[in-house]
């Protein structure tokens, strides 16, 4: 794969786009083998390849950890005011549109969700779809939407609650480590609850559910209250960027072999999430890191695939299961170089639609007239999951 040294292009941060279009390549080789061709068609990705959803949690803990810690420490130090109705406006202007555009397709279109059961409406428009889902059923996939959603509405109020404590830095880490701890005992207690737990009890009960899946916000909030409370911390871990890298890249591989063997196991179960969690947050201080390799070198189309990441991610799923047969009529079978290139590309093209004629009208809108806390400039768009 050719690389182009860049570092940062108009206010972008190449490491965070390179991460961004990894997940969601990820999420589409696990999705294909899944839904379209029924066998690990990229190999060993496509078994762990869903683990990109994994890798949006942790972006989007830290970029969303980082924008609103720095603007409680903003407040903290000055005059100015942290307005949670202007985040939440935010927040929603930048996901509600394409989730709902899609939803609508998935309800109003019978040909889009072909035969697959949807689940009640408000469901979905209460962001709960994902609280004893069926494996299986029409827009299965919202269900990482759902998680960040509830995160995005719990993390300001919880963040702002405990900045108002005394000693509130200490009370923050209990609060990350107590979550992180929580999380894991949660697995483990649904998971003995159901011996050698597997199968339609394991993603109903433990996969898809918040209280099991906060891992990885975490862990990128935590990063984010390093940034914003720890500076000299913050300055000696971005100075390790490319140790970082490596660190992280073994660590993910260790945990992609391990889940690999045994992915419904106890151990992993209880312990794989957060090995994922910290393998993430280690490629976030890389890219974060100024001369890391991450952060310098640029994978061509990697941030045209960031940007567009959220739109393909609600629209890739059911569209390969519908370009399944009319590809299988000209001979092109899933497993064919043509119909992997193909389902490819109109993922792509058809994401990119999504986010030309949907996402970016509501951002100028909000841009227009929802301004930033504090009045931040621009950063790069944020990741979300699917």
């Amino acid at each position: 794969m050719n690389l182009q040294l860049t570092g940062r292009d108009h206010g972008r941060n190449s490491g965070l786009d390179t991460l961004r279009a990894l997940a969601i390549v990820l999420v589409f080789m696990n999705h294909y083998m899944i839904f379209v061709s029924f066998r690990p068609t990229f190999g060993w990705m496509s078994e762990v390849g869903w683990t990109g959803v994994d890798l949006f949690f942790a972006l989007s803990g830290y970029l969303i950890g980082n924008q609103i810690l720095s603007g409680i420490r903003r407040q903290q130090t000055g005059p100015e005011r942290f307005s949670l109705a202007r985040f939440y406006a935010r927040r929603f202007l930048r996901t509600l549109p394409n989730f709902y555009f899609v939803l609508a397709l998935y309800a109003l279109w019978p040909y889009w969700r072909g035969d697959a059961v949807l689940p009640p409406l408000w469901k979905f428009i209460t962001f709960t779809q994902n609280i004893h889902l069926t494996p299986g059923t029409a827009f299965s996939h919202a269900w990482s939407l759902c998680v960040e959603e509830q995160f995005y509405v719990l993390l300001p109020a919880v963040a702002l609650l405990i900045a108002a404590c005394r000693k509130s830095l200490l009370w923050a880490w209990v609060a990350v480590v107590g979550a992180l701890l929580a999380g894991m005992a949660v697995r483990g207690y649904l998971w003995n609850e159901q011996a050698g737990a597997g199968g339609l009890y394991y993603y109903t009960n433990i996969y898809y559910a918040s209280w099991c899946r906060f891992d990885e916000l975490v862990f990128g909030v935590a990063l984010a209250l390093v940034k914003n409370y720890h500076a000299n911390a913050w300055k000696v871990v971005t100075s390790r960027g490319n140790w970082a890298l490596a660190a992280g890249a073994g660590m993910l591989a260790l945990t992609w072999s391990m889940f690999l063997k045994d992915h419904y196991g106890y151990m992993m179960t209880v312990f794989g999430y957060p090995m994922l969690g910290v393998s993430f947050t280690l490629l976030l201080i890389a890219a974060l890191s100024s001369g890391s390799v991450l952060q310098r070198w640029r994978v061509p189309g990697a941030a045209s695939i960031a940007l567009w990441s959220y739109a393909i991610y609600l629209t890739h799923k059911q569209l390969c299961v519908l370009l399944r047969v009319p590809l299988r009529g000209y001979g092109w079978g899933p497993d064919s170089w043509q119909a992997i290139a193909v389902m490819g590309l109109a993922s792509i093209l058809v994401g990119w639609l999504l986010f030309l004629l949907v996402e970016t009208p509501f951002m100028k809108l909000r841009d227009r007239f929802v301004p930033g806390n504090f009045a931040r400039p621009k950063v790069a768009p944020e990741a979300v999951a699917a």
